[in-house]
């Protein structure tokens, strides 16, 4: 026994960088403080279940990868947590109609907000302030399915997402060129677009 602690220390195991706790059964309906000891985490993924709230995320210093789609969430609360470190934020399939709590997130890249209940152009504008944010995702809201051809280089939805938003790298997984930007810049919507 004295050769293979010599040789061959005990190991200690590493708190996980990725913690995995989607789709669960039954499926998880409160986020609780347990999740305050993943000090190490750095991808945390609650997706497809039931949570109606986001708890207060202190503890989750190294939290990089937030996950929370196919949930029920309807505010996008207690993030300030994870204020200084979440890169990406995959909201996905909720109740969202409102972006008010993400405006803190300053080293936001990703924002995956497809199919919630956006319904106003003006809600993108708490996103302005976000310069590293590079790529959205707003498919499937109401400000993206009741535009014209959303989807065409160009359009009035693209333009006024890009208005709102000027360093967006990718909109709805469509690349952004130079010309695009530029022709938002200085896009003014109809009274019918808005």
């Amino acid at each position: 026994m004295k050769y293979r602690e010599t040789h061959h220390p005990p190991t200690r195991s590493l708190p996980p960088a990725q913690v995995l706790l989607y789709a669960q059964v039954p499926p998880i309906e409160k986020m609780d403080a347990a999740l305050q000891t993943l000090t190490a985490c750095k991808h945390l993924s609650l997706s497809t279940n039931n949570i109606e709230k986001i708890q207060p995320l202190t503890g989750l210093e190294n939290l990089k990868i937030l996950s929370l789609g196919k949930n029920l969430i309807k505010k996008l609360d207690n993030l300030d947590g994870v204020a200084e470190t979440l890169e990406e934020l995959w909201i996905s399939y909720n109740n969202v109609e409102k972006l008010k709590g993400v405006q803190q997130l300053t080293k936001l890249r990703v924002l995956y907000a497809s199919n919630n209940k956006i319904e106003d152009f003006d809600e993108l504008n708490k996103l302005t302030e976000l310069s590293k944010l590079e790529e959205l995702l707003l498919v499937g809201n109401p400000i993206y399915t009741e535009a014209e051809e959303p989807n065409a280089i160009g359009s009035d939805y693209r333009l006024m997402v890009l208005k709102r938003v000027p360093q967006l790298m990718k909109l709805d997984g469509i690349a952004v060129d130079g010309e695009e930007r530029e022709k938002a810049a200085t896009f003014e919507p109809s009274d019918d677009d808005e």
